[in-house]
């Protein structure tokens, strides 16, 4: 395994690694990653008031697993992935509660390499197999149970037969389900399958010899989460932006944005850029292999240092159409998880915006997910979006969310199955 992987697997699954040269709004100047202990900047009293939170978080998410080994609604296996992943980074992989986590997941594997269930009611996208794959595999493939790696390898080569690689915008992406039978994919889906397959990666290590190995198209990938950016200067689609308030950021998908649109004075429609669409696509560059130093990422990076914001998701900072409402909040959660990990990919602590002073992204974090964590009537510790679009009106999934944000942002211990 090379250095460069070795690092962002490591980012991943939540050791520190850190800048040594920090981005600037102005330039988005290059940086190395360098391995060190833990990350720069988070002094000793908020490293154990976000240690204290992980653990009431941990021990609420305990209280709820079910006798099955599952958490939350055990139709979809991604709801008891999460939190397998978030005790896996808390060292406790051996424990009970993810040797039953485990169990439960094995049973969900297909015959044809998925890890989903059937749902009982209809719903468009079925038992969303790519989605409840990726997301499964990866803790999987880091508990260390030897049980698993036949079942990592033969998701691996699910997925892989599941990118769209059809003449179309939406070629070299991922869906929830390739047997829709219509041409499909967005950003969500694909960073969340270019993960899982960067993460397991070492699983094809140990595939039976004489047996063809998994992979992506990775060319493919590339091209995918270019027609998701939003930046006139690497995207030739009419919606993207030369509009330097949204230039830069991410769409979710080659034809829409949930950011909503303008009209510019040519009357030409542009998409407005998301911001946790913004992180999976910096994700998704660097796992697909585009070095940091490349215009299209030290674009993104510009873009999330010019709008850097705790609070919303969907609009951008200074939106003379958002007033903190209700929309601002959707999928909140889901970006505390995304930016940390695409931020820990990248390797900058340091963030330098044009309107304030530097500060270090990982403290901003963790103060903001350590006020908003809740405690419940025993002591434990959990978090909910008031909102609750994109499930997360579900407090399991989003603790794990906030969880597994936290211990990246903390510097979380190496995670041994990731290395194997």
């Amino acid at each position: 395994m090379t250095e460069r992987w070795l690092l962002i697997l490591m980012a991943a699954a939540g050791t520190a690694v850190a800048e040594t040269t920090p981005p600037t709004a102005a330039t988005g100047a290059a940086v190395r990653l360098t391995l060190h202990g833990e990350p720069a900047g988070i002094n000793e009293s908020l490293k154990r008031e976000a240690q204290a939170a992980i653990d009431r978080g941990i021990r609420w998410l305990l209280s709820k697993q079910s006798p099955r080994g599952s958490w939350s609604n055990d139709q979809y296996p991604a709801l008891t992935s999460l939190p397998l992943w978030a005790l896996i980074r808390a060292g406790m992989a051996d424990s009970p509660a993810a040797k039953k986590a485990v169990d439960y997941l094995l049973s969900c594997a297909r015959e044809n390499g998925g890890i989903y269930c059937e749902p009982g009611e209809g719903r468009k996208g079925g038992g969303l197999p790519n989605y409840n794959t990726a997301i499964s595999m990866i803790p999987l493939h880091l508990c260390g149970d030897p049980r698993a790696t036949p079942v990592v390898l033969r998701a691996r080569r699910f997925l892989a037969r599941s990118q769209h690689l059809g003449g179309d915008v939406y070629y070299g992406g991922m869906g929830y389900d390739a047997e829709t039978g219509r041409p499909y994919a967005d950003l969500s889906n694909s960073y969340i399958a270019y993960e899982a397959m960067r993460l397991t990666e070492s699983a094809e290590d140990v595939r039976p010899s004489g047996e063809a190995k998994a992979d992506l198209n990775w060319e493919a990938a590339r091209a995918f989460i270019q027609r998701t950016h939003n930046d006139a200067r690497f995207n030739p689609a009419p919606w993207a932006s030369d509009d330097p308030g949204d230039r830069g950021g991410f769409v979710y998908h080659p034809e829409q944005t949930r950011s909503g649109t303008v009209t510019n004075a040519a009357g030409v429609v542009k998409f407005r850029s998301m911001r946790g669409m913004t992180y999976a696509g910096l994700l998704s560059y660097i796992y697909a292999d585009v070095d940091r130093t490349d215009p299209r990422v030290e674009a993104t990076v510009n873009w999330v240092v010019r709008h850097w914001n705790l609070r919303a998701n969907n609009r951008p900072s200074g939106d003379a159409a958002s007033h903190a409402t209700q929309d601002e909040r959707e999928g909140l959660y889901y970006l505390y998880n995304v930016m940390a990990k695409g931020l820990a990919a990248y390797g900058a602590d340091v963030l330098r915006p044009p309107d304030r002073p530097p500060f270090n992204w990982r403290v901003e974090l963790i103060e903001t997910l350590l006020s908003l964590q809740k405690t419940a009537t025993d002591g434990t510790g959990y978090w909910v979006n008031e909102v609750g679009r994109y499930w997360e009106s579900d407090p399991v999934l989003v603790t794990s969310y906030a969880l597994g944000a936290i211990q990246i942002a903390l510097g979380a211990p190496a995670v041994t199955g990731a290395l194997r």
